[in-house]
């Protein structure tokens, strides 16, 4: 399937009323949106003479809606770039004139500092995600997936290792730099390729302080940076009822594992299967998180692991499912690659435990459910357990 000119159905579903929308760049928010209201009137305010017109005159957006013919989807993309068009919307909002507004954001940054609040509650957050493999049914590669992500500008262009290389730097020009988000571009710049060995690991920000030369608390604002630019995440550790001491430090994902690798580059004296099996485990926690956005009912992600060093790479906890699931990038199952989840399950009873491995067979091996990972990704729909 050629998905260069493809418009393919995502599994985000948009709500009644008006909602916003985040994601990171390049994971199709404006074309979704502009597929799925046609006869929405679109403001992009990307572009710089829609921008500075907003910016000077915030309250031209009611000229704007007053023109229309009828009442209907107003969509402001990238709305992070005028933060007091906000207030705007949502006096719109409160005069019930019948108009549904879609905001979409690769950026939190501005809006959380009040700009999110300002509308009290009267639209929903969502998120839209790279692609999951079962958004691109037959399309879908996990090799190619591993080694350039699942980031939908990345599947329609022929070298999407061009374009991911460049993926981070724009962010650096157009975000960080533009926004004066940090006074050392250089120093960020550094860290950001720091970090990338954090990559699915434990988050020790002493030491990513020590190797960029940084203050601690530089570091500590660099991830907040990466968070609300939509490019990372921290996953904490599931303590609920804990029966052992654990560990207190979060891991650290970024949002895609081909935005991972195009930062990380394998050097000479790196180790390629280390580096796949990270990717590997970022593969399945990018859906894991699509699964929760997409799916009704509350869901939360986490990991656990003590500080006698037994670990288990997801724990997926909420209404409809107890899941304790490890990643394993090998192809045959051995007695170290489930003891995490075997002491997890003694603590845990009630939790449904599952090897994702490299392996081509369904296997039950000494109670645990192990699945090839490629078929599990494949059979994750949103709304459906995690195994059909």
């Amino acid at each position: 399937m050629n998905l260069k000119n493809a418009l393919l159905k995502r599994f985000f579903t948009p709500p009644k009323q008006s909602f916003f929308l985040f994601g990171p760049r390049g994971t199709g928010k404006s074309t979704w949106m502009k597929a799925l209201f046609p006869d929405a009137l679109y403001l992009n305010l990307l572009l710089s003479t829609v921008r500075e017109k907003f910016r000077a005159y915030p309250d031209e957006l009611v000229k704007e809606v007053a023109a229309l013919p009828h009442p209907g989807v107003v969509i402001i993309d990238e709305v992070q770039k005028v933060p007091d068009l906000l207030s705007v919307v949502h006096s719109l909002i409160e005069e019930k004139r019948g108009l549904q507004f879609v905001l979409t954001g690769s950026s939190a940054r501005k809006l959380k500092r009040g700009g999110v609040d300002l509308l009290g509650g009267r639209a929903l957050i969502k998120h839209l995600d790279p692609f999951m493999a079962s958004e691109l049914g037959d399309a879908f590669s996990l090799e190619k997936a591993l080694k350039t992500g699942m980031l939908p500008l990345a599947w329609q262009v022929e070298e999407p290792e061009e374009l991911l290389s460049t993926y981070a730097s724009v962010y650096i020009d157009e975000e960080i730099q533009a926004e004066a988000l940090v006074r050392n571009v250089g120093q960020f710049a550094r860290f950001l390729h720091v970090i990338s060995f954090s990559y699915g690991q434990i988050l020790n920000v002493a030491n990513i302080a020590r190797e960029c030369s940084v203050k601690r608390h530089t570091v500590d604002n660099f991830i907040t940076i990466l968070e609300d630019l939509l490019l990372s995440m921290r996953l904490d550790v599931f303590s609920h009822r804990a029966q052992r001491e654990l560990s207190q430090h979060p891991k650290f994902y970024f949002f895609d594992c081909g935005v991972f690798r195009a930062i990380r580059k394998i050097g000479p004296g790196d180790s390629h299967q280390e580096v796949d099996g990270s990717a590997l485990e970022g593969l399945v926690f990018q859906h894991l998180k699509s699964w929760i956005h997409y799916s009704k009912g509350r869901h939360d992600l986490f990991f656990w692991r003590t500080k006698s060093g037994l670990e288990v790479d997801f724990i997926l906890y909420g209404e409809h499912g107890f899941w304790a699931i490890e990643v394993k990038n090998s192809r045959t199952v051995s007695p170290d690659d489930i003891r995490g989840l075997t002491h997890f399950v003694e603590d845990y009873p009630q939790a449904k435990p599952l090897l994702l491995y490299r392996g081509l067979s369904k296997i039950e091996y000494k109670n645990v459910f192990c699945i090839p990972v490629e078929q599990f990704l494949k059979q994750l729909h949103p709304n459906q357990p995690l195994l059909l």
